[in-house]
């Protein structure tokens, strides 16, 4: 498997704004708004097994699947070990905690089947916040939505797994 630092940029028929416009997480933006944001990401592809990024890699950009899926591994406790704790697959963001939080990678992602993405780097993102605030904004919110349905359902999880109380 190989690393990739940060996606490269490749060209893709259909624009980026078509292939946003029914992402969950933009869906607070107008036509407009979508063109903006566009301006500020890349499309890449990347091959079944292939790393897209390594847990405690810098999070620099943030990613949408587009088509195929990517597995999210974490380490586990014994050496060279990990684990699968998610599957990210079409319409969904990944990466966005690395963004937010200005901290590494907490997981690895590997793509499950041939996988194309749009990504927005962390400094799009920025000028966005910067130069488009309601944009920005509107950002913000979805990403905190996502992460929030993220925490309801892993709590969930947890729960199902943990002793009762008594």
């Amino acid at each position: 498997m190989k690393k990739k630092a940060e996606p490269a940029k490749t060209e893709t028929k259909t624009s980026i704004v078509d292939l946003i416009m029914d992402i969950p997480l933009f869906d607070s933006l107008d036509g407009r708004e979508l063109k903006t944001v566009a301006r500020h990401m890349s499309y890449f592809e990347i091959q079944k097994g292939e790393v897209l990024f390594k847990e405690g890699d810098p999070g620099d950009y943030l990613c949408f699947v587009i088509e195929g899926g990517l597995d999210i591994l974490k380490e586990a406790a014994a050496p060279g070990t990990s684990v699968v704790i998610s599957t990210i697959t079409r319409k969904r963001p990944l990466g966005e905690m690395s963004v937010i939080d200005n901290t590494t990678r907490s997981a690895t992602a590997r793509a499950r089947t041939h996988t194309s993405l749009v990504s927005l780097p962390k400094t799009g993102f920025e000028k966005l916040l910067v130069q488009n605030p309601i944009i920005g904004i509107k950002i913000l919110k979805g990403i905190a939505r996502w992460m929030s349905m993220n925490m309801r359902r892993t709590s969930s999880l947890l729960a199902d797994y943990m002793l009762p109380s008594t």
